[in-house]
Parts: C-alpha cells; sequence; structure tokens
C-alpha cells in the first residue's frame, strides 16, 4: 500500500509499553494464536472469551520510558494512517446518505489491557468492543498472522483493522446491536449463523473502504489486493479448523467459509458502496 503523506488518526490511545499481569494461569500456550484466530479473528464478539479470563487478575502498569524499534514504529504509524483512512471514507460515505459519521477510537496495546468489554488479552486477537466504540490490537499479532497461516502484506493488514471499523458501522447502523440481541433469543446454531451473517458485511465493508481508499489515494495495487484475498480465504471457519484440529464443523462455524470471506471481501471491493453488502437478506446457503 502507498500510504505516503498519509495523516495519521489522533482517535488512538497507544497503550504500548505498559504492561498487565495475569497472577491466575489461563494461558493458551504454543497454539494460541490458531485457536485465537478460530475463535475470534477479525471481530468476533469478545464478550464470551474475555468473560473466561475473569480467574485473572489484571493489572495494568506504567512501563516507563519504553523504547520501539524501528520496525514497531513504523508498524503503529501504519495503523494510525489506515484508520485515518477509513475515517475519510466512513465520513464520505454516510454524508451521502445525510448521516454523520462517528469515528471510533482505536487502543494500541501489548501483551493485557482494559477494555469496556472486560479484561483484554492479546492472545483472543484485534476486536471491536461497542461498549465504548472501540478497536483494540495488540500489533505483534500481525507477526504472529504472518508466521501460522502466512497472510502477509500491507492490505492483509489493513484488512484487519478496517474489518473491525466495519464491526463499529455496523454499530452506528443498528445492525450489530439488533443482531446480538437476536442471537441472545434463538439456539446455538442459529447465533452462530447470524454471527456469519455479521463477519461477512463487516469483510465487505473492508472491501468498501478499501475501494474507496484507492480512489482517492491511488494506494493499492494488485499485489496488495491478492494479499487481502489470500488473507480472507485463510481466515475461512473451515480452513481454521481443519489446520487446528483437522477436521471441519461446519455448525460451529461463527465466520464463514474460507470461500464466502474471499467472496465478501472482493465483492466490497468491487463496488464499493452500501447497497451490495446486505449479508442478512439471502438464504444462509446462498452465502
Amino acid at each position: 500500500m502507498n500510504l505516503e503523506g498519509r495523516r495519521e488518526s489522533t482517535n488512538v490511545d497507544d497503550r504500548r509499553g505498559m504492561s498487565g499481569g495475569a497472577k491466575a494461569g489461563m494461558g493458551l500456550g504454543g497454539g494460541a494464536i490458531v485457536i485465537a484466530l478460530i475463535v475470534m479473528l477479525l471481530g468476533g464478539d469478545p464478550m464470551s472469551v474475555l468473560q473466561q479470563m475473569g480467574g485473572q487478575d489484571m493489572t495494568e502498569q506504567t512501563g516507563g520510558n519504553v523504547e520501539f524499534s524501528q520496525e514497531e514504529q513504523e508498524l503503529a504509524s501504519f495503523a494510525k494512517k489506515v484508520l485515518a483512512g477509513t475515517e475519510d471514507v466512513w465520513t464520505a460515505q454516510f454524508a451521502k446518505y445525510g448521516y454523520e459519521y462517528q469515528a471510533p477510537k482505536m487502543v494500541l496495546y501489548t501483551g493485557y489491557t482494559s477494555s469496556g468489554c472486560g479484561a483484554a488479552n492479546s492472545s483472543v486477537g484485534p476486536f471491536y468492543c461497542s461498549a465504548d466504540q472501540t478497536v483494540y490490537i495488540d500489533l505483534s499479532f500481525f507477526t504472529s498472522m504472518k508466521r501460522s497461516i502466512g497472510a502477509d502484506g500491507d492490505l492483509a493488514y489493513a484488512y484487519v483493522i478496517a474489518h473491525e471499523v466495519g464491526h463499529h458501522v455496523q454499530y452506528l447502523l443498528g445492525t450489530l446491536g439488533k443482531a446480538h440481541q437476536q442471537m441472545s433469543q434463538t439456539s446455538k446454531a442459529k447465533a452462530n449463523e447470524i454471527s456469519v451473517r455479521l463477519e461477512l458485511q463487516a469483510d465487505y465493508y473492508a472491501g468498501v473502504w478499501a475501494n474507496n481508499d484507492d480512489k482517492k489515494y491511488n494506494s493499492i495495487d494488485d499485489n496488495d489486493i491478492a494479499n487481502a484475498l489470500n488473507c480472507a480465504s485463510k481466515i475461512g471457519d473451515d480452513y481454521l479448523q481443519k489446520k487446528s484440529q483437522g477436521y471441519v464443523v461446519s455448525e460451529s462455524f461463527t465466520h464463514g467459509t474460507a470461500k464466502q470471506r474471499y467472496t465478501w471481501l472482493k465483492k466490497g471491493m468491487t463496488y464499493g458502496d452500501f447497497e451490495h453488502g446486505d449479508s442478512f437478506s439471502p438464504a444462509y446457503s446462498q452465502l
């Protein structure tokens, strides 16, 4: 991606260098990143996972004057520029329909932090918390994503952020709250289907951002698109379940198959509008 000269968002709380200590052992072990990808990657509701961390005594403390490597600083700047890009795109998109876009905050942290949805552990992956309208991300996740599933590249990383912002768009439009209410009033299987619809729409919105960011800034080339679509194809529930446990349980899908995620991200990149992003009307089998 070409982000040279782009502004950095000021809606960022950089908590890197602050450390949280977990005094009760709930470590996820060496395979944590794959498990986390299955459960949480790119925007699942964090509540169920975070509540399981209730046994941890989480403390947050200032780490003093922490020096970051050039790579770490560049990645933080990248994240801030991508967030700024989402602000520009969604402000314009909402204005087309006579609405005012209210941008989310983003928290960059290391290891552990607190959120409006509870204690946040980097093992659960990036997530959006509607309680405080904030995207949370430990930037080391990108390295883990590259090593664990071979998803790499600027637009692949930007897709992670844009997908979370997509959940914020759903929140502002009332889609997220309505879906969560429906999920709480139905069977587990039906709730999972609603979750898949939410995630695919957030993928679509990530594509909408990419489409419009490129129109405005000429920021994306064919290689970027290939990297993002490769990422989408490797974060499908079927791909990750097969990778982690050797078999697939379709009834447990919460984010969609590799094909579905690829398709909805590409669809958003193609159309770049709200009109083609309805993932709730089609029959579930047609997603």
